[in-house]
């Protein structure tokens, strides 16, 4: 058995890629089964299994990949005296049978003799059935439109839904964000022992012919500061991409990340054959251009070698790291050792101050967490008000007022007839309440909440993207077609704004360098000042 042999069970084109009732005694299914770790989710259905009863059913749903056959072919064999199993609701039992039949199978042969059932599903097949499914099950279809609804009262207590969405890959925290299966499992394939059967492999591989591009890539991964920085690109690619991140996309992308001819710290940034890799890809550190970047690439070209970017050198090739020909490629691997200390140096920490931009990263998982737990204290308000004052509601008003920038900051923009614009006084105000009431789960966005004149606007979602173009707008950035839906965001927010002030009885009117300001009495009264 060799190393690369060994890793191959992490690639999705590998048979083990997907677990199904075989029994494999081979020695790669070992390997797998030394990799495997408990989930929250595991545990939560391990829990729920023991306990299940007659006449019910528990749903693990999910996405593709996310790990759950793997879960469930793991308990199968030890309860399917008293428990059915359907692993997979993509599946039929026969070659003329569609999935949306199996199921309803499933279902009558469970209503019949009241064994309890598991069911492996998708959540997109679970709203195909709560739609095709036959209406005989009308009960479980009813169940299942509740859960995809939110709408918990209504399902069923018999039926229990298990999704994978409410156990998320990643945590947003104050001082290190990070994910727990994916730090798990990088540490559990590099662990540093000869009872790590693939630690083992590298050891013999290495002693026996020394360091090949594979054992390189290797002894890179079981960093822990590599570790991070490849956990924080994946979080990166989460949030800024929108890429869930999969059990399977995440061992498919360890396997190439590995495997493939290059080293690692260029193999992370290739968009190779893999979506994690595709959407990674354009974080690469070598299209960033500061002054520091863009000398050391010029004195690269040159042959000039600054001391601690020798000593860099010399530090690497203990790992195996010998032939890195171009600059792109030092600037990617001091981005993945920018936070070990045993190659910190001056000429180092200068780069790393470059490659460390993660102003808005940090912003948005700060503001999450502010939303996320306010309980209405003196210091959250602060920092929350500080957030909506300088970022957002600042952010709205330049927008609203990209064609009249004169404009106080509590005056907001209307309209323009004939030469003459129009606007309003407003009193715009984070809703403190309802911040407080609302729950936040997913770490892909989060509701902002505002008051005009003490009207509530609709939430308004805001993701790593929108906070971005709300950062640059206050920077003097005007959006354009590129930003299509974050300006019809803006606008949809702008237009509530205007219908509160068009109910207002004060107006300013303008003309060049003169003001006007109207003030409606009643019916037949108006005050008019500035003349």
């Amino acid at each position: 058995m060799t190393l690369i042999e060994a890793l191959s069970i992490l690639s999705k084109s590998s048979p083990f890629a997907v677990s199904t009732d075989r029994t494999d005694e081979s020695i790669l299914q070992s390997y797998k089964d030394y990799l495997y770790i408990e989930t929250e989710v595991e545990a939560a259905f391990k829990q729920q299994l023991s306990a299940l009863k007659k006449d019910e059913i528990i749903f693990l749903c999910g996405s593709s990949g996310d790990g759950k056959s793997e879960i469930l072919t793991r308990y199968k064999e030890a309860y399917k005296s008293r428990v059915d199993f359907h692993l997979d609701a993509t599946h039929s039992f026969t070659p003329n049978q569609t999935a949306i039949e199996a199921l309803d199978e499933c279902f009558s042969q469970f209503k019949e003799f009241g064994k309890p059932l598991v069911v492996g599903i998708n959540v997109g097949m679970l709203g195909n059935y709560a739609e095709e499914g036959a209406d005989r099950h009308n009960d479980v279809k009813k169940s299942i439109k509740a859960f995809l609804g939110n709408d918990s009262k209504n399902i069923n207590e018999n039926y229990r839904f298990i999704d994978f969405e409410q156990y998320p890959k990643f945590t947003l925290g104050h001082e290190v964000s990070t994910s727990d299966f994916a730090a798990k499992f990088l540490a559990r394939l590099t662990e540093p022992t000869l009872e790590n059967p693939f630690f083992a492999l590298y050891d013999s591989e290495v002693k026996k012919n020394g360091h090949s591009t594979l054992t390189a890539n290797y002894a890179l991964l079981g960093l822990d500061s590599v570790q991070q920085n490849i956990i924080a690109l994946l979080l990166k690619a989460r949030l800024v991409k929108d890429q869930f991140l999969t059990a399977r996309a995440l061992l498919d992308f360890v396997f190439h990340a590995l495997a493939m001819d290059g080293y690692l710290f260029d193999n992370l940034f290739s968009g190779a054959d893999n979506e994690l890799l595709r959407h990674i890809q354009s974080f690469d550190p070598s299209n960033i251009h500061t002054r520091k970047i863009d000398e050391f690439v010029l004195q690269f070209s040159l042959g000039i070698d600054d001391q601690g970017f020798t000593q860099l050198k010399e530090q690497v090739k203990a790992l195996g790291v010998y032939d890195v020909s171009t600059a792109a490629s030092y600037l990617r691997m001091v981005y993945l050792l920018k936070d070990d200390t045993q190659f910190a140096n001056e000429y180092i920490n200068e780069l790393k101050v470059d490659f460390n931009n993660s102003l808005v990263m940090n912003q948005y998982a700060n503001t999450w967490l502010l939303h996320r737990e306010f309980d209405g204290s003196a210091k959250q308000q602060k920092e929350l008000n500080d957030f909506y004052k300088e970022t957002l509601i600042a952010a709205i008003h330049r927008y609203c007022n990209s064609n009249s920038p004169a404009l106080d900051k509590d005056q907001f923009f209307i309209s323009e007839y004939n030469g003459f614009k129009i606007a309003a006084e407003l009193e715009v105000m984070p809703d403190l309440t309802a911040i407080k009431a609302q729950s936040l789960g997913k770490i892909s966005s989060f509701n902002a909440h505002i008051c005009v004149d003490n009207n509530v606007l609709l939430p308004i979602p805001i993701n790593i993207n929108f906070l971005e173009l709300l950062e640059n707008i206050n920077q003097g950035y005007r959006p354009n077609k590129h930003d299509k839906n974050a300006v019809l965001l803006l606008d949809e927010v702008i237009a509530q704004i205007i219908t509160i002030a068009n109910d207002k009885n004060t107006f300013l009117i303008l003309q060049n360098d003169k003001r006007y300001k109207i003030v409606h009495k009643n019916d037949a009264y108006f005050e008019v000042s500035g003349i």
